[in-house]
């Protein structure tokens, strides 16, 4: 019998707009009160797709619930499949996307859980971002659909 794992889905949202001297910035959270990467700075908006969700309609939900934004006009940009390596976690199934254009200002809709939220340029992100983000941040507009995390050939692979 085959040892079998679970995956569990996940949508991310970069917001993303352009910066005075023409780079780009992202839109990140300080991570806090969470049992997950604390102290860490992440996606503005992210979360478990539900049971009979898409991913689009996950990163939509997600983005009205931690920033209080509507019509959020998500493109996609690369599905990245994850483990720890050597660890017993679930692996994980995650699905980017950002927005350059959405209705009303993005605000820390959980306080509880976000400590701060802040315009970053892609190119000088703060520290510590959380590993497989800064990875999927990194490859934002590469052209790479599919990518791996955490998997024991230590090379992250992309296709």
């Amino acid at each position: 019998m085959t040892d079998r794992f679970v995956v569990v889905p996940a949508s991310y949202v970069y917001l993303l707009r352009e910066a005075d001297d023409g780079g780009t910035e992202v839109l990140l959270q300080l991570r806090q009160g969470t049992p997950y990467m604390d102290g860490h700075w992440a996606a503005a908006a992210a979360g478990h797709v539900e049971r009979g969700e898409t991913a689009y309609d996950a990163a939509r939900r997600e983005a009205a619930e931690e920033l209080g934004l509507t019509a959020v006009d998500l493109d996609f940009e690369l599905t990245m499949h994850r483990t720890r390596s050597g660890e017993a976690i679930d692996e994980r199934v995650d699905w980017f996307f950002t927005a350059r254009s959405w209705e009303g200002e993005p605000r820390v809709m959980e306080p509880d859980k976000c400590a701060e939220l802040r315009w970053c340029r892609l190119d000088a992100l703060p520290s510590p971002v959380v590993p497989h983000e800064a990875y999927a941040l990194s490859r934002l507009g590469s052209g790479d659909r599919y990518v791996t995390h955490g998997f024991d050939n230590t090379q992250e692979g992309h296709a």
